[in-house]
């Protein structure tokens, strides 16, 4: 039973159902941990309930829009969104006021309840800065400005306005969080989604993963306009098409907008036999595969959005000591350092090359590995963000949770 006075949390997530959604999880069981009462208002994920208590931390859910890839459906989307966060926003509040409210983004679209919060109950703002929604949309409409990049901007100065506090993922989303949104620096924390080692726990190599060949290859991450996993399918293709390498299967996990139109793309290139798209999958699938991996894809292509941004996968192939082979971006050397072999951007056929020598080398591979295991150990598991990220709701309060 929770006291009155435990300080209440609210976080705010559009784009992903909790507790999928890996980074809020962790952040809500690090508040719930640290003695703060939380509620999530997220998208409803599909055989969830709209309203349930998992871990003791409240979800309230609506049931998700799904956008149609145009820039009009987005807007929609959003629009849609708002009014049905607000919605459960209200019926969360009728448990009392809100001392923290957390929106993350994308959108920026949240700043309207936060600064109506303020107003009526003294509710401070936290911006946890997931994406460059800018930069997103021109990586995702090529060449488009105008309006709805204007319109972008606006909001994400909106939303910086509004934040009391804001908690970035690496430091370049930090160092736009200070110039384009004008924050000082003392407002800003660099919380990285780092790995969380207590999920992530290597088990003995599945053979059968491999499905009869020598080497198994794997993707796992959303599957996206933006996430290069055509790329992957190309590469794949000149593996075993072009190079004869019949003795390697490839598995990619993951969802997303482009999802269906990838397996086509593979069955159109005739990869069916070599490569396995099985979508979203429970933890232990996953876990099985990266156990078992000889080597983890990061096939971002280089973008505005991409050559800033943290990589999920990258870190999770690192927690199991599996060696990543990625197009050279500006963060994902400051993730994988030496645990990465890096290919010029969009290179598909030495990203394929680069496939072929790391599987033929395994010494480097076992280096690369243990580099990766190492840095997540040492630096970048979530243990190491997890007190930044309780200390800016610490300084809000004034409370420290219960303590």
């Amino acid at each position: 039973m929770k006291s009155r006075d435990t300080p209440r949390v609210l976080i705010i997530v559009q784009n992903l159902p909790v507790p999928f959604d890996r980074r809020v999880w962790l952040e809500s069981l690090a508040l719930r941990d640290s003695g703060y009462d939380v509620t999530v208002v997220c998208p409803q994920g599909r055989g969830t309930a709209s309203h349930q208590v998992i871990d003791g931390i409240t979800i309230r859910a609506y049931p998700p829009y799904a956008p149609g890839g145009s820039a009009l459906s987005y807007v929609a989307e959003y629009a849609y969104s708002f009014v049905a966060t607000a919605y459960q926003l209200a019926r969360a509040r009728w448990g009392g006021r809100f001392d923290v409210l957390q929106a993350c983004n994308p959108p920026e679209i949240f700043w309207p309840l936060a600064r109506v919060l303020r107003w009526a109950d003294g509710t401070r703002f936290v911006f946890d800065h997931h994406d460059l929604s800018p930069e997103l949309y021109r990586s995702r409409f090529p060449g488009s400005g105008g309006l709805p990049l204007r319109g972008l901007l606006a909001l994400e100065r909106a939303t910086f306005a509004a934040a009391d506090k804001v908690t970035s993922t690496n430091e370049s989303y930090a160092a736009v969080a200070r110039t384009r949104g004008g924050k000082p620096a003392s407002d800003v924390t660099v919380v990285r989604t780092g790995p969380d080692l207590d999920r992530l726990r290597s088990v003995p190599p599945d053979p059968a993963r491999r499905r009869g060949r020598r080497y198994l290859v794997a993707y796992l991450g959303v599957m996206g306009p933006q996430d290069g996993v055509d790329l992957a399918l190309r590469a794949a293709e000149l593996v075993v098409h072009e190079m004869g390498r019949t003795d390697v299967s490839f598995t990619l996990i993951g969802g997303g907008d482009c999802w269906a139109d990838l397996v086509a793309e593979r069955d159109r290139l005739g990869l069916q036999d070599f490569v396995e798209m099985p979508g979203r999958v429970p933890d232990d699938y996953v876990i099985e595969v990266l156990s078992t991996a000889d080597l983890g894809l990061s096939p971002d292509p280089k973008n505005p959005l991409n050559d800033v941004s943290t990589m999920n996968k990258t870190m999770e192939y690192m927690a199991f000591g599996v060696p990543v082979l990625a197009f050279d971006l500006h963060e994902t050397r400051v993730s994988a350092g030496d645990a990465a072999r890096y290919v010029p951007a969009d290179a598909v056929e030495l990203y394929a090359k680069e496939i072929v020598a790391l599987l033929d080398d395994p010494e480097s591979r076992s280096r690369m590995g243990a580099c990766g295991r190492r840095r997540v150990e040492e630096e970048l598991a979530w243990p190491y963000q997890r007190d930044a990220y309780v200390a800016v709701f610490d300084e809000l309060t004034g409370s420290g949770g219960t303590r």
